[in-house]
């Protein structure tokens, strides 16, 4: 069974801690079989904690699960399936970040072959849909990251004042870099502690990807474990 590890910033701190404020691991339970673990999203939309989990291979169809008290169980408190569309043709899948802002539930992908361009979606209400563009800036830059930034690992969440952004540093498990949205791009260390460090990983940790989210209390991050 997969199950998430996760961690807590420590306030007055640059770390993020496993087990800091945290249930240490959460089991994900009732995953159709096709549910791909190796491309999942998080939020906390201010009442439930979600977990996003692509079907398969495609690039248009998520399963929803949230946290039932004890585990992030498929369908719970949730629309199980949910429809993306829209996005322009050349966008990258492999890798999507989730976030609620207060109003809008919001999903974001790359550009191929551009990984600091970000395509953004917002949920449709009343449908199953996240449509590109909806409520949204549709598309928006990360800017001024560090060379040795690796975009293949980030995450994003919103925190009741600010959007962010991480992304891990290259060849490294424990620092990732933080920025911001500065009102027209994804700036680094702009309203954010530049460098950021994970303390205590487990080794069952997948540290090929990262998902994070605000509750209102913590800055949270987690990390699947198989």
């Amino acid at each position: 069974m997969s199950s998430l590890n996760q961690f807590a910033f420590v306030s007055g701190t640059t770390n993020y801690e496993f087990g800091h404020n945290s249930i240490p691991n959460i089991p994900i339970t009732g995953s159709p079989a096709d549910a791909n673990i190796d491309r999942v999203a998080m939020l906390h939309d201010g009442s439930a904690y979600r977990f996003y989990a692509f079907q398969g291979s495609t690039s248009t169809k998520l399963y929803q699960y949230s946290f039932d008290g004890s585990s992030y169980a498929f369908g719970h408190n949730s629309i199980p399936e949910l429809t993306l569309e829209g996005f322009p043709s050349d966008v990258d899948a492999s890798s999507f970040e989730m976030l609620h802002d207060g109003s809008n539930y919001r999903l974001y992908m790359r550009r191929l072959g551009d990984r600091t361009t970000l395509y953004q979606a917002a949920f449709v209400a009343g449908t199953t849909t996240y449509r590109f563009g909806h409520n949204s800036i549709p598309q928006i830059q990360i800017t001024g990251f560090p060379a040795d930034t690796d975009w293949s690992r980030w995450g994003m969440l919103h925190d009741g004042e600010f959007y962010r952004f991480y992304a891990f540093k290259l060849g490294s498990n424990t620092e990732f870099y933080q920025g911001a949205f500065d009102g027209s791009t994804y700036a680094f260390g702009h309203k954010s502690i530049p460098t950021l460090t994970l303390v205590g990983t487990p080794a069952n940790s997948d540290l090929h990807d990262m998902s994070m989210l605000h509750d209102g209390s913590d800055y949270r991050l987690y990390l699947t474990v198989r």
